[in-house]
């Protein structure tokens, strides 16, 4: 069992940076596929980022390509999202999660087995 705990959201301007952390309990982190999710007032959640066990493969949703960065630090039993030049439409509640079993489907939300309680994140105009 993995417990989740999201921290780093946080009310910005247009074009500023915040870097989300996602704390994981247990031993057993670096076992996990993990992912960032958001959810905006009346939308479905979606995929903004995955990252594998190792780090080494890496998706991106289209909209934040170029600007957020997906990392994780199996040591720490961390992962961080770095985001940059942040829009007004990046604002939603921003969700890490975790996915075990041998194969990964990184932007299926159904698929990943924990999740944290969620950050808010508000860019204004």
């Amino acid at each position: 069992q993995v417990q989740l705990v999201e921290s780093g959201g946080g009310l910005l301007q247009a074009g500023g940076s915040l870097r989300l952390s996602c704390a994981a309990s247990g031993r057993t982190f670096s076992s996990y596929a993990m992912g960032w999710f958001r959810q905006a007032p009346g939308k479905e959640r979606e995929f903004v980022a995955g990252i594998n066990w190792s780090g080494r493969t890496i998706y991106y949703a289209d909209s934040v390509k170029g600007r957020f960065t997906i990392s994780r630090d199996n040591a720490k039993n961390t992962m961080y999202l770095q985001m940059n030049s942040l829009k007004p439409e990046d604002t939603a509640v921003y969700y890490c999660a975790a996915q075990g079993g041998s194969s990964w489907s990184p932007k299926g939300v159904e698929k990943y087995n924990y999740w944290g309680q969620g950050t808010q994140v508000t860019v204004s105009s």
